[in-house]
């Protein structure tokens, strides 16, 4: 546990996204000075609406920062915000502890945490699981990759965004295990997906059938927290399967290097890919129900 009481920090926030835009909200509610920036000005103007300030450029957010939260999209991106010329590194002080919470591939999470190293910038990868939902009401799962003592500085910080958060071992751990819950999550979804299309064929009640499937030991998280946007086929991204397919790609590649089999996990990659080649990819990851209609000759509406 972190070893004093929650002292405000100076905190840059480079990606205010459908997650990071409500994890830096929760940070200024939970009275740090929170600097935003973003590639769209919208979000930025949001955050500032919510209390926090705006910068214009990376070098402008992170000059008085004495922690840098890095929420984006994928590698690429955390490559070049963090590595660029105009990046964290190339203008954050020495002594900055930077914790990226995006979910990338354990490579690139040492890669950042080696670079940072050379530059004196303490680094943690520090990836989420709740989705947007999570994010908005500060119950985010975090678990956390780096040295234990950063762990410790950084905990009072992740309080503010989850509640469950684990030191989950050295630099690319936490990715690792990002990598295993999205593997879980989307297993969990295109079962869910196929029990849905199955009792439809079958003419059960649908709402009824899921509540009683909920109360038993078919009932996770997923089910509570997609069944609504299945029976509605509501579709709006909580976490789209443009980003679910990246990190499926981040699980097989994982998968191969460490010699570890996952057929579920490749079929469901597949599947994943499959969605956003039929043009799914700006929706949120429970529309692969929509895949499970077309393979079973359903007009996904």
């Amino acid at each position: 546990m972190g070893t004093s009481a929650v002292q405000s920090r100076t905190i840059a926030f480079i990606g205010l996204g459908i997650m990071g835009s409500p994890m830096a909200a929760n940070l200024v509610r939970a009275g740090h000075t929170v600097v935003g920036h973003n590639r769209s000005r919208p979000a930025v103007d949001r955050l500032v609406e919510a209390g926090g300030q705006g910068a214009d450029s990376i070098a402008a957010a992170v000059a008085d920062a004495d922690v840098v939260i890095t929420m984006l999209p994928a590698d690429p991106q955390v490559t070049e915000v963090v590595l660029g010329e105009n990046g964290v590194l190339a203008h954050a002080r020495p002594g900055t502890l930077l914790i990226d919470m995006s979910s990338v591939s354990p490579q690139t999470a040492v890669a950042v945490a080696e670079a940072g190293g050379d530059k004196g910038v303490r680094v943690l990868d520090a990836p989420v699981s709740g989705g947007e939902a999570g994010a908005v009401e500060g119950v985010l799962s975090i678990m956390v990759g780096g040295d234990a003592a950063d762990f410790d500085e950084a905990e009072p910080i992740f309080g503010a965004l989850g509640t469950t958060i684990v030191h989950v071992g050295p630099h690319g751990a936490g990715q690792t295990v990002k990598a295993a819950n999205q593997l879980i999550v989307a297993v969990n979804i295109q079962a869910l997906a196929e029990a849905v299309v199955f009792l439809e064929k079958a003419g059960a009640d649908l709402p009824s059938a899921l509540e009683v499937l909920g109360g038993g030991l078919a009932g996770s998280t997923v089910l509570a927290r997609k069944k609504d946007g299945m029976l509605n086929r509501d579709f709006k991204p909580g976490f789209r399967i443009d980003l679910h397919h990246k990190d499926m790609g981040i699980v097989t590649d994982a998968a191969r290097a460490t010699g570890a089999v996952l057929p579920l996990g490749s079929l469901t990659a597949q599947l994943m890919a499959s969605a956003r080649a039929n043009g799914d990819g700006s929706l949120d990851h429970s529309a692969l129900l929509r895949g499970v209609e077309r393979l079973s000759g359903r007009t996904a509406e």
